[in-house]
This record gives C-alpha cells, structure tokens and sequence, in this order.
C-alpha cells in the first residue's frame, strides 16, 4: 500500500449469493479495501451498516424489497461519511444516481478490481 492511499471498510450488499461471493472477492484484491460484512437487502445493509461502521458500500440496486436507491438515501441520512458506490446490470440513471446519494454507480459488466479501485481511490475520503 502507498503512501496516502485510503483504507476502508467495505460492506458488500447483493441479494444474489454468487454475485455478492464475487463483489466480495473483487474488494479483497484490492489492498485498500476490506470486507467487515455482507448483506443481502437494503433492509439488511442498513442494519449492518449500523453495527459494523463501514467507509464503503458497495450495493447493487435492483434488490427485492428496498432496493439499492432507497437503501442509500437512508444510509445518506443515518450515515453521511459513508460512501455508497451502487452496482447495476442496468444503464445509469444520472438523476435517481444524485437523487439517491450514492457516489457513483458501476455497471456489472465494467467492474474489475482497477475499475472498483480507481472509483475508491475518487470518491473515497481521506
């Protein structure tokens, strides 16, 4: 790790199991960025938001339930340090993006361990 890089704690939040496997396996690659917990819905991730104090979220949006969005206007809310990073198989809407708080949205199909690192690296603080 060099000097001056940001160190995080990641919580990983993907309803689909194989999906959330792999996002956690892509952020442990990645020297500055650790796994403190996993959840599998908005609901989920704010809970374990609460207890564990992650830096990062990387969320997926489309979840049953409260899907991504939601879940990060009300991690903005209870827990404005923390930066949410959404992931989406989908296009990116600009709009509910801002709307939502999130710091940047990473399509499925471009993320990769440089990709999620770079974004850290931008959006993170420190």
């Amino acid at each position: 790790m060099g000097y001056g890089e940001v160190v995080a704690d990641v919580l990983v939040v993907d309803d689909q199991a194989d999906w959330r496997s792999m996002l956690c396996d892509l952020v442990r690659v990645i020297p500055e960025l650790t796994v403190v917990g996993e959840a599998a819905s908005g609901e989920e991730a704010l809970d374990a938001a609460a207890r564990l104090a992650p830096q990062l979220v990387l969320m997926d949006i489309r979840m049953p339930g409260m899907g991504g969005f939601e879940a990060c206007r009300r991690l903005a809310e209870r827990h404005p340090d923390v930066v949410v990073m959404l992931v989406s198989v989908d296009g990116r809407d600009e709009e509910a993006v801002r709307a939502s708080g999130a710091a940047v949205v990473i399509r499925k199909h471009e993320l990769s361990a440089r990709t999620l690192a770079d974004a850290w690296r931008v959006h993170g603080h420190g």
